[in-house]
Order: C-alpha cells, then sequence, then structure tokens
C-alpha cells in the first residue's frame, strides 16, 4: 500500500544529534511545523501514516494514558492511518531478563483496546513477528556513522541508567536504537511521527536515514518519506513521589488499579506547604501535576481547577482529582474486565491480523530496497 506524503510538506531545518543549539532550533521548528499539521490533518487525515509503540515492560499507567495514549485514540478517530508497534525486541537492549513477555503483551493489548484502539482502524504488531522490518537495520546502518550514535542523546541517558540498574554495558542493540526506530518508521512509510521534543534527535536520525537512502539509492524519485514530528501537546505525568511516572520506578498508577488503588495513589501523592492552589508548572511541579490530570478528566484547565480549589488547599484537591479519576476511568476498566474475561483468544487474533498486515507491508518495503539496491539475484 503506498502512502501519500504529507500535503504541501516542509523540511525543517537539521539538527546534529547531541547538540543543543541546533536541537533547540529543531525543537522550536517541530512546534511551529506541529500548529500547522494539526490543521492539515482535519482536512485530510488520509494523507498521513504514523508509526507508534511502546516497549512492553508492564501494563500501561496513567502517564501513558494522558502522554501517549489518548492522543493515538484521537488520530486514529480523525482517520489517521495508525501503525501500533508493541516494540517487544527493545526490552532486551537494557536488560537480561525479558521477564514473562507473553503475560506482558496480553496486559499491553487489554490496555490498548480498553483506551479506545481499534484494532479495525489500527495495526497493532509485534517486533519479533515482522522479520523483514527488522532486515531493514542491515542496509540502514551503512547510511550512519558511529559518531552520530555515540552522540544521540537518548541513547547516552538509556546507557547511564541501563548502568544504574544494574552495571551491564551498552547492548549493540541498544546503541544502534535509533536505526531499528528508523526501520520501524519506514518500513510502513510512516511520515507523522508523534514524539515528546526529548524524541526529536531519534526523529532526526529516521529523516537522516531516509535522506540518504534516497540520495544514494533513489535519487530520481526519492522512495521514503522524510517523516514530520508531532510535537506531544500534553505534559510529562509525575508520579506518587514526584518524580516521573515510570514502571520501573514503583510510582506509577497503572490504568488496571481498582478505585482502591487510586484513591491510595492520590493519597500519597507529593503536594508542597503552600495552602493556596496555583498552577505554576515551573514553581510548584508537584501542585502543577495534580490540576494537569485533574483537568484532563474533568474537561477543563489547569488555571481553572486552581482557581475552583482555591485556598481549600491540595487535601481538597487531591479528593478532587481522585474522583475525577476514578469516574474517569472506569469506563475503561469496565472495558478491560470484559476483554480479559473473553480469554487470550481474541487479543491473539486482533495481534495475528496486525501481524499479518505488517509483514505483508514490511515484505513489499524489503524487496523494493533490495531492488533499488541492486541485490535482487
Amino acid at each position: 500500500m503506498s502512502v501519500t506524503i504529507a500535503p504541501e510538506a516542509t523540511t525543517p531545518p537539521s539538527a546534529t544529534p547531541g547538540g543543543p543549539a541546533s536541537t533547540t532550533r529543531s525543537a522550536a521548528a517541530a512546534r511551529e511545523r506541529t500548529a500547522d499539521l494539526e490543521q492539515l490533518i482535519v482536512q485530510n487525515p488520509g494523507a498521513y501514516r504514523v508509526l507508534t509503540g511502546d516497549r512492553p515492560t508492564g501494563a500501561l499507567h496513567l502517564g501513558h494514558l494522558l502522554g501517549t495514549v489518548a492522543n493515538r485514540v484521537r488520530l486514529q478517530n480523525l482517520g489517521v492511518e495508525m501503525f501500533l508497534i508493541v516494540a517487544d525486541y527493545q526490552v532486551i537492549t537494557d536488560r537480561d531478563d525479558a521477564g514473562d513477555l507473553p503475560a506482558t503483551v496480553r496486559e499491553v493489548l487489554l490496555d490498548y483496546l480498553a483506551a479506545g484502539i481499534d484494532p479495525e482502524c489500527t495495526t497493532i504488531f509485534t517486533h519479533s513477528a515482522v522479520p523483514a522490518l527488522n532486515q531493514l537495520l542491515l542496509p540502514f546502518l551503512s547510511l550512519v556513522t558511529v559518531a552520530e550514535l555515540e552522540r544521540n542523546p537518548t541513547v547516552k541517558a538509556e546507557s547511564e541508567a541501563a548502568a544504574e540498574r544494574g552495571g551491564r554495558g551498552t547492548s549493540g542493540l541498544l546503541f544502534t536504537y535509533p536505526v531499528h526506530q528508523a526501520a520501524d518508521i519506514l518500513f510502513c512509510h510512516g511520515n507523522l511521527v508523534p514524539v515528546g521534543e526529548d524524541q526529536l534527535p531519534h526523529l532526526e536520525a529516521t529523516r537522516t536515514v531516509a535522506r540518504r537512502f534516497n540520495q544514494r539509492y533513489s535519487a530520481a524519485q526519492p522512495y521514503f518519506p522524510e517523516p514530520d514530528a508531532l510535537i506531544a501537546q500534553s505534559p510529562t505525568i509525575l508520579g506518587s513521589d514526584g518524580g516521573k511516572m515510570s514502571k520501573s520506578r514503583g510510582n506509577a498508577l497503572e490504568l488496571r488499579a481498582t478505585e482502591d488503588e487510586t484513591v491510595a495513589f492520590f493519597r500519597r501523592a507529593k503536594t508542597d506547604a503552600d495552602r493556596a492552589i496555583t498552577y505554576e508548572p515551573e514553581r510548584r511541579p508537584e501542585i502543577a501535576n495534580l490540576l494537569q490530570i485533574g483537568a484532563y478528566f474533568t474537561g477543563t484547565s489547569p488555571q481553572a481547577l486552581a482557581d475552583e480549589v482555591g485556598s481549600a488547599g491540595a487535601g481538597r484537591l487531591k479528593t478532587l482529582v481522585t474522583e475525577a479519576v476514578t469516574e474517569g476511568l472506569r469506563p475503561l476498566r469496565a472495558r478491560r474486565r470484559e476483554l480479559a474475561a473473553t480469554g487470550s483468544r481474541h487479543l491473539a487474533e486482533v495481534l495475528a491480523r496486525g501481524n499479518a498486515h505488517a509483514n505483508a507491508i514490511a515484505d513489499r518495503t524489503l524487496d523494493d530496497v533490495r531492488d533499488l539496491m541492486g541485490m535482487r539475484y
């Protein structure tokens, strides 16, 4: 299936991975481009193909919902063609034990479907089930240098985190992660990728791979699109300890949590000593976090919610947020229980259909790449 490149596409200034000044310029350009893209998506959603996904390291949590999943459902419902990858190969980038992957993938699938991902509209597939996608990694690696990989800030950060967790050195898979991600995006000719600003260097690596492949093997008619970034508008959601919500930190509220667990989570959430509730993300990040969560589930703004609570204090704010989240997640949790009760057969069928579709596209792409590289014998 061919994909139409984004209408009136422009190419933002390139950023050197790891270069602060160029990254700033790239982020500014990406934010400006995102505003234009949002309008273009509404006008012609069929012009876009999105690749996004998660590492299956545990069930999804509130940070995933507000940070990525809700936006995926929004784009899907607008009519954008979505590819959602369960990146099981990426679980082993920084750990020796992947855990019970079948069980974890099942939990992630339950979360996706319960949150509104529709497998009739969105292709859900796993890394390990699409060999042709992963084979693209080989020619793509020839298009980047070791120095470019070493400068990637996310590779640096993940390497440091992996070392802190167990003293393991950087694996080759982690080191080449930006190129593997390029294969994820380009195998299906994805031309739009929802990302946070901290992920822009990764997307720039994908754009670089696409550009260099086209220049080297398909100069007359570029084969791969240089995908645009759709900058996430949602803030980073904090966990109960005030740090970024994360499964590995043990500070997350899972989507599948019970109502009692939800109450307990917000009861222990960090606040500050000021009684008056104000929305000041820089000065009062913990209070701002609660306001952002509450605003999402009540359909208001963080500032309006702060004005409503006023001098009633953090206790009142926690009560309002707890009630809003509990009520807001009730349909999702009910749907999740219904899906779980049907057994694993339905989930296996969803994944089998998605894997088959992804394989068909990846096989065609790899065949095209072999032809363009003169490797058809």
